[in-house]
């Protein structure tokens, strides 16, 4: 089974309207059995394409997710990366910046944590926060320490998404290749999950009052988010939207498109010089004595 993920890629440059992206699409498996069958498959590959990628140590992986509260972001990681070896992928997810973060530019703390050559690094939420949030929420510019911080400035989101799409461009050239996920939840199904989450009390955890408070900024959000995909989805770091209202289908297109990503890197495990090849052989005689 193969997907094709163009249908959720957001081509370069183009003007992004959210409600003309749906929320959710036809099921890609007929059954459970079936979802099952076809992630086990996709989780297989990716622990091999993940060697593959660990053993060439000639790239990096990030993965960025995004989206609204509840949007299955943790699900989506914890399955699809199920079967990753913990050594070679790391998930890092950014809250609230602290004191000491605050006292350096926006995309400060998330360099900090990039992947090194031949690992997978994870991103559940990153420095886009700092032109959706920060957007949505622009007295949030104050704490950051901005000399003459403007409250609405469309500039200050412009220069900001000039200095993202530079530092991916930087980090590509490096060698890092950048997959960028928006999970594109309904209003109305996370209303839903919102309330499984208040019901069922091993998902109580889950939830927070600060949850529903965002909630009224939804169409902001919207708006926030259309911008940052318009202005930042690039040949060499795209933005995917991914239906998010139904969890199975979301895991399959992310999956997917981990997978095509490091098929298209066309790597392979370096090669063993006769000398290191006469030193095995000395080594396996030795051995068989």
């Amino acid at each position: 089974m193969k997907i094709d993920t163009k249908d959720f890629h957001v081509k370069p440059g183009s003007k992004v309207r959210l409600k003309d992206w749906p929320t959710i699409c036809k099921p890609l498996c007929g059954s459970k059995e079936k979802y099952k069958e076809v992630l086990e498959q996709h989780v297989k590959e990716l622990s091999s394409a993940q060697q593959l990628l660990y053993g060439s140590n000639t790239y990096a992986l990030l993965l960025i997710f995004q989206g609204m509260d509840a949007a299955g972001k943790d699900g989506a990681i914890r399955h699809v990366m199920s079967g990753v070896n913990p050594q070679g992928c790391q998930v890092f997810s950014f809250k609230h910046p602290s004191a000491a973060e605050l006292e350096h530019d926006f995309l400060w703390r998330t360099t900090r944590d990039l992947p090194a050559r031949g690992r997978i690094g994870i991103f559940n939420r990153s420095y886009y926060e700092e032109v959706l949030i920060i957007r949505v929420h622009p007295e949030l510019l104050h704490s950051e320490g901005i000399p003459d911080a403007p409250h609405d400035d469309k500039s200050v989101w412009r220069s900001r998404y000039r200095s993202i799409a530079d530092m991916e461009k930087h980090l590509h050239a490096n060698g890092t290749r950048i997959v960028k996920f928006f999970l594109h939840l309904s209003k109305e199904e996370q209303r839903k999950r919102f309330l499984e989450r208040i019901e069922e009390p091993d998902k109580n955890w889950k939830f927070s009052v600060a949850d529903i408070a965002e909630r009224k900024f939804w169409k902001d959000y919207m708006k926030a988010f259309e911008e940052c995909l318009g202005a930042t989805s690039t040949k060499d770091s795209p933005w995917y939207v991914v239906p998010a209202d139904d969890k199975e289908n979301a895991r399959l297109i992310v999956s997917q498109v981990v997978l095509d990503t490091l098929e298209d890197l066309k790597m392979a495990y370096p090669e063993v010089s006769e000398e290191r090849r006469q030193e095995l052989l000395a080594i396996r005689k030795e051995l068989e004595k």
